[in-house]
């Protein structure tokens, strides 16, 4: 069933009116219906399952035929701390970790990081970053649409993960298993997930992690590319901690 993201203040006496891109796309890209179904999601985790009762090039007018809960979210929040890539590799990183149960993605500019930003480039990537993370969110039936921030400097991002209750530095010389982090926080209910750039990070940036008293983390004895570590990361915290 075709899957929107709405504005929960458009909703009023079990009505919706669509309008814009989404009704365009319901009634041109879609060619739907009277009578046909769509969900319809406010954001906050709620599903509204709803029938087309008018359509028009413009405006989509829906009747809200029930309400739910979304079961798609993870019991944790995952703030996924990215070092920006260069390529479509971010495109992929955001779209794998919306997939894969992320709450929010900050890109994190880096030492070794190719890919350089003005405060105006920052703004722009960042729109499109957001619908990346938007679409992805629609296809995978995410009852929110996780957020892609403007980029941070690394000292911002050390800040930012001192107050989450598992912070995850994927380093390639981490010791501790990922396994046993996670293991040994199984009541965590926000975590930073940490992934450098292409060359991986400084060992400067590293020591700043340990002052920080955030620990390494290994993710076993493969390397992985930079737009494949998140996801792995992701697909662990799922697997044990779950249902």
């Amino acid at each position: 069933m075709p899957r929107f993201f709405i504005d929960k203040e458009i909703l009023t006496d079990d009505c919706v009116l669509l309008t814009g891109d989404d009704a365009h796309h319901i009634s041109r890209s879609l060619r739907m219906r009277v009578g046909e179904e769509v969900t319809l999601c406010d954001g906050e985790g709620f599903d509204y399952r709803c029938t087309i009762e008018e359509i028009d090039d413009r405006t989509v007018r829906c009747a809200v035929v029930s309400r739910e809960k979304n079961r798609t979210e993870p019991p944790y929040r995952a703030t996924v701390f990215q070092g920006l890539a260069k390529g479509d590799r971010f495109d992929t990183v955001i779209q794998k970790s919306v997939e894969c149960g992320a709450y929010r993605i900050v890109p994190v500019m880096t030492k070794r990081c190719t890919v350089k930003l003005t405060t105006s480039d920052g703004a722009k990537k960042c729109a499109r970053w957001n619908k990346i993370a938007e679409e992805a969110a629609k296809q995978c039936g995410r009852g929110i649409i996780p957020e892609v921030t403007e980029p941070v400097s690394f000292e911002r991002a050390v800040e930012m993960l001192q107050k989450l209750d598992l912070p995850l530095f994927c380093y390639e010389e981490g010791t501790s298993p990922i396994k046993a982090e996670v293991e040994a926080r199984r009541g965590a209910e926000t975590v930073g997930i940490v992934i450098g750039p292409e060359g991986g990070f400084a060992e400067e940036e590293a020591a700043k992690m340990a002052s920080a008293g955030i620990s390494a983390v290994s993710l076993g004895r493969r390397i992985l590319r930079t737009e494949s570590a998140a996801p792995f990361v992701l697909a662990c915290l799922s697997y044990a901690l779950e249902d």
